[in-house]
């Protein structure tokens, strides 16, 4: 017996966001009152009598009151059935794929994911036996034709995408999902749960790297799955449990495998919730600012964030998202330009990942996304990402302006 990740003590289904977000989980302590969730640092836990658990637990692989709490949370700001906590975002997607996806199977990526998305699909799921095919997920139609009637059983999309911010209509591709009998996946990471609800818009599971926005401080790795309500296995799969529930299968494989949230993660994660509405509410305003900068000058040959409406994906997002997230990304015209700006920054720190609350700027195509050199995902050389913090944006143009200046691309 473990610990049921659907139990709640209250229904904060209509609270708002923040409410569910800081509450949802999270009840002061039974015996002390304490208003934060404790670290339970422990690895397993007394029985009353063999067999005697003590609220499910007896092992903190398969249950843990930190890691549940979390589990909670998400799962009431996803507006989900259920969440699932992992060490990472990896590890959330690894343990996701292996419970819809057999030997044989075929799967639908954006043709701009995550490198380390890509790697998993094509390097690790690949030689056991699943084919994938890359689409510009912007295009309904296109995801439509890629579909393999009968061996399409996930449909994995990112919006935006890293690092190009396409836009995909979450909407419209879970038509085509359901049509197909396929699992529609979306990774909300760009976006996080306070911009975005896929399951709202149709999505039967969503992913997260939680070490980004959710996380927000750049001080803990965490992944995450939350399944939306009566969400299935792809048509003609059962699971390892004789269910054809999504929630029971991906739960059995948590715990199977292994790749758990610890307890201390789980509890930074779960403080990060907390601000997750406040923070994106500055890391949007702080993106915009930094967008409209880099629009007007003219070192910079385009400029990619949806918020813009000269973007490709603007109404499509202005639609879903309740704003346009902190990322940004651009072109200088040259990779060394561009590799020139990235080692001039000051407040931007030249550094991976992305979401937390400090500026971070990067070259794509030599570090997050060098997995993806030479295939159909590679990224453009001149590519810089930043994640925009929330410092105070007149510092962050300063910045920009300086190190685009040091780069050669001076006004």
């Amino acid at each position: 017996m473990t610990h049921d990740p659907l139990a709640q003590t209250h229904d904060w289904t209509d609270s708002g966001f923040s409410t569910r977000a800081i509450h949802a989980g999270q009840d002061p302590d039974p015996r002390t009152g304490a208003v934060v969730t404790p670290i339970h640092q422990v690895s397993t836990y007394k029985q009353d009598g063999v067999g005697g658990l003590r609220d499910g637990y007896e092992y903190s692989r398969s249950g843990n009151p930190t890691r549940d709490a979390l589990q909670e949370a998400l799962a009431a700001v996803e507006g989900g059935a259920a969440a699932f906590a992992f060490a990472s975002g990896l590890a959330a997607e690894d343990t996701l794929l292996r419970a819809v996806l057999r030997p044989g199977d075929h799967m639908i990526v954006p043709d701009d994911a995550y490198g380390g998305t890509y790697r998993l699909v094509a390097r690790v799921l690949g030689p056991w036996g699943i084919d994938h095919t890359p689409v510009h997920l912007s295009d309904p139609d296109a995801v439509l034709a890629a579909i393999q009637p009968g061996r399409t059983k996930v449909i994995w999309v990112e919006t935006p995408t890293n690092p190009l911010l396409g836009i995909a209509d979450i909407a419209a591709i879970a038509t085509h999902a359901r049509s197909a009998g396929a699992v529609l996946v979306v990774d909300n990471t760009f976006a996080s749960p306070y911009l975005q609800q896929p399951i709202a818009l149709g999505a039967d599971a969503v992913v997260h790297s939680t070490t980004k926005y959710i996380g927000g401080h750049s001080d803990v790795v965490g992944g995450a799955v939350v399944v939306a309500d009566g969400a299935q296995l792809p048509a003609g799969l059962e699971g390892p449990t004789g269910t054809t529930a999504l929630g029971d299968a991906v739960g059995f494989l948590q715990n199977a495998s292994g790749a758990v949230a610890g307890p201390f993660d789980a509890w930074l994660t779960l403080r990060g919730l907390k601000t997750l509405a406040v923070r994106m509410d500055r890391h949007n305003a702080n993106a915009e600012a930094v967008a409209r900068f880099l629009v007007e000058h003219p070192g910079v040959r385009e400029v990619l964030w949806p918020g813009l409406p000269e973007h490709p994906g603007h109404e499509v997002a202005a639609r879903q998202m309740r704003g346009f997230g902190g990322m940004v990304a651009f072109r200088t015209g040259s990779a060394e330009s561009a590799v020139a700006v990235c080692g001039a920054t000051r407040v931007f720190t030249l550094a991976e990942s992305l979401g937390g609350v400090e500026s971070l700027v990067e070259h794509p195509g030599r570090m997050t996304h060098g997995s993806v050199a030479g295939t159909a995902l590679e990224v453009p050389d001149d590519l810089v990402r930043l994640s925009v913090g929330i410092e105070d944006v007149e510092d962050l143009l300063a910045d920009l302006e300086q190190a685009l200046a040091a780069a050669g691309l001076s006004r």
